[in-house]
């Protein structure tokens, strides 16, 4: 197929290799290693790369590689890519090491993901993932719908082409032109966020009377009465299997904030008239299902009733659209800002990045669908096994 038509391809699948337990510690006990592996194919059909997955996610028919692989091709169109898979995106190891200490700037990711809202769905985290890592993410997801297994895109660090269809396992090709990604030129470095300009500044500033020009002086100060009695009266509820700290988000605007550990989290907001539920969440700890990772999370979240305990449920749908500003103060520099739309559209923040030291921040306004999540989603890559 690559050499037919020309192309670069990175295939998915698994792969043996002999090993000799006399010299090789790891070596298993047929003597025989199982990877789950991406190859890579030049356009004359050649192999040109093998990456072996570091990070399994509860796949007992594939071992471990004894040392982390950190796998480039160079291709002659684009110059170098990098390829890892699936779990390997949420560790530091092979991901951020290439991105940030190898100055990849283009990779290649196929994947089996399990969609699993509020915040870790695949085309929610890919487009996180490429925007806070200011890179271009190619990425193809397993379908089969059967296991959540849905939703691949194209993404950039200023937009975005993906596919989420729920409905048959037929896949799509996606298409789409994108430019090489070069530090000198376009200025980009990992996990800085976006600066905004001095025009944008205003907006930062918003002030709660400011949020909405057309409200009467009683309108705003109720809002901003709601907005402080939910700031006192936070609650907890379970989220990706964590235990989230939230605040209740009241009226059609507002200024809120809730804290847990080292993580505080602030909210801006402007809605539209709703009856949809929607909290900000904080967590800061150590993730212990189905994976151990240490989080920093900053979390606008529709919850799907309107009990405090459905926040942190999963839900696709919202109606209601949201202006916001969301800023966290984290003390890791691994932040990825994600917007998830009705329908499981992707969204980019108008501006974000560092101001202050240690607090990120994003902002957007004027959103064509209903928001579902809008997180800042922090990796202390260094807590995972402290």
């Amino acid at each position: 197929m690559a050499h037919k038509n020309r192309l670069f391809l990175v295939a998915n699948m698994p792969s043996r290799q002999s090993c000799n337990r006399t010299v090789d510690p790891h070596c298993p006990a047929d003597g025989q290693y199982q990877f789950n592996t991406n190859v890579v194919f030049n356009d004359q059909g050649v192999i040109v790369a093998r990456y072996h997955k570091q990070n399994l996610f509860f796949e007992a028919s594939f071992d471990t590689p004894p040392k982390c692989e950190f796998v480039t091709f160079t291709t002659p169109f684009a110059g170098r890519f990098g390829t890892f898979t699936c779990f390997d995106i949420l560790f530091r190891d092979p991901a951020v090491t290439l991105v940030k200490e190898m100055g990849v700037r283009q990779i290649v990711f196929p994947t089996a993901w399990m969609n699993l809202l509020p915040l870790l769905t695949s085309v929610q985290f890919q487009r996180a993932f490429s925007y806070g890592a200011g890179i271009t993410l190619l990425a193809a997801n397993l379908k089969a719908t059967k296991y959540r297994m849905t939703g691949s895109g194209i993404y950039t660090p200023w937009d975005s082409l993906t596919h989420h269809d729920t409905e048959g396992d037929s896949g799509k090709l996606l298409v789409r032109r994108v430019p090489v990604i070069v530090d000198d030129k376009h200025k980009l470095v990992p996990f800085s966020g976006y600066p905004s300009s001095k025009e944008s500044e205003k907006m930062h500033a918003w002030p709660v009377s400011s949020l909405n020009a057309n409200c009467d002086g009683k309108h705003c100060q109720k809002d901003s009465e709601r907005a402080k009695e939910a700031s006192s009266s936070p609650f907890n509820s379970i989220m990706m299997y964590d235990n989230f700290t939230l605040v209740a988000l009241q009226g059609t605007e507002g200024n809120i904030s809730v804290c847990s550990g080292s993580v505080c989290c602030h909210l801006l907001f402007r809605r539209s008239e709703t009856k949809e539920f929607y909290a900000l969440g904080v967590f800061d700890g150590l993730h212990v299902v189905e994976g151990t990772f240490y989080l920093e999370i900053c979390a606008l979240v529709r919850c799907t009733g309107e009990e405090q305990s459905s926040c942190g449920g999963q839900t696709e749908h919202a109606q209601t659209l949201v202006d916001f500003r969301l800023t966290g103060t984290f003390t890791t520099p691994y932040i990825y800002p994600g917007i998830l739309g009705n329908g499981m559209t992707v969204d980019n923040p108008d501006h974000s990045g560092w101001e202050g030291g240690n607090s990120f921040y994003m902002s957007r306004t004027g959103m064509s669908a209903g928001l579902v999540t809008a997180m800042l989603y922090g990796r202390h890559y260094e807590k995972d096994h402290a």
